[in-house]
């Protein structure tokens, strides 16, 4: 058989990758109708060209009270991710075309591109960044008419920035320096652990809370993504944690930011102990899981006691200083 040129089959496998993010970009418009579910299964298959076309997206009714509120409450976290993965990938924020709906049209503060260092993060910056705007877009078909607008985001790496209040709180930097996501690849990937852990432990907690079946199926697939995302977040950071050379210029080494981290996460979220690190230098610590093997689940006020940096009771804050849209709003009273 003859071998084919590694540029075609580099090609080929990118060809592939785009059929399946548009096939899920477009198909979950047709959410609602019996044929989606059959839609959202076929997009854990391999794009093959011989399917059916993806159908136009048309705005669906999810369930006022439940399904609304805990996809409304997803879309704004995706939001935030979408924006800092758009930013430190591509230099830009995101489409306005994808910002707009129910509540306050907020703005973007701080962001920048990351001068990757190391071509492999770069590339998984990227595909995440793609991962988590397609989110943003799916959610917003799903719900339609229902879907919140973008609310204000603060992703600065200055020193009224989110990330910067966030660090300081953990330690990872001193109580007047500044943490900036974008100065290094070191950065990004600890700014990326900061957020990843918590979409998925978000997810896992807010599937009982979903009433359609459908949205349930959607929402599981997501968490699925998020899962990959902060899987490859954690080993690449343990793997550069490990190596002597690669360390937090100006603080401790990466293996300790990260734990520092995980524990600012833990004592936002309330008494239980629901949070890991990534692992010591002897012992990788990858998928953080309980004596089941089962990932952890937060409540929607647990993300948001972490979401705002703050562990009382409050409507705003840290990422979102002006508070999410929706009526799921309010973190929880540790």
């Amino acid at each position: 058989m003859t071998d084919l040129p590694t540029d075609t089959i580099l090609d080929a496998i990118a060809d592939r990758r785009a059929e399946r993010r548009n096939f899920l970009r477009y198909a979950g418009g047709a959410a609602a109708s019996a044929g989606a579910l059959s839609l959202l299964a076929a997009c854990g298959g391999d794009g093959d060209s011989s399917s059916s076309p993806s159908p136009t997206p048309t705005a669906t009714t999810p369930t006022v009270g439940t399904d609304a509120d805990v996809l409304n409450f997803a879309l704004n976290l995706e939001y935030l991710e979408a924006s800092f993965y758009s930013w430190a990938a591509f230099g830009q924020g995101l489409s306005t075309g994808i910002m707009s709906g129910v509540g306050t049209l907020g703005t973007v503060t701080g962001g920048a591109q990351v001068n990757f260092q190391d071509p492999i993060v770069a590339q998984y910056a990227r595909e995440i960044a793609n991962d988590e705007i397609a989110h943003v877009t799916f959610l917003r078909t799903i719900l339609g008419s229902f879907a919140v607008a973008m609310p204000a985001i603060n992703i600065g790496g200055d020193a009224t920035g989110a990330f910067t209040a966030a660090a300081r709180a953990a330690g990872v930097v001193g109580a007047s320096d500044v943490f900036n996501p974008y100065a290094s690849d070191i950065n990004f990937l600890l700014g990326a652990y900061l957020f990843e852990d918590v979409g998925v432990s978000a997810y896992k907690g807010a599937s009982p809370l979903i009433v359609n079946k459908v949205f349930i199926e959607a929402a599981a697939g997501i968490l699925a993504t998020e899962g990959y995302h902060a899987g490859l977040i954690r080993s690449v950071l343990y793997r550069k944690g490990v190596d002597p050379a690669e360390t937090l210029a100006g603080a401790s080494s990466i293996l300790t930011n990260a734990r520092l981290i995980s524990d600012a996460r833990d004592s936002l979220d309330g008494s239980s102990d629901i949070d890991q690190g990534i692992g010591d230098t002897t012992t990788a610590n990858v998928v953080p899981t309980d004596t089941n093997g089962v990932a952890y689940s937060r409540s929607t006020g647990q993300v948001l006691n972490i979401v705002y940096l703050n562990k009382t009771a409050v409507g705003s804050g840290g990422f979102f200083p002006n508070g999410i849209n929706g009526n799921i709003r309010t973190s929880a009273a540790s």
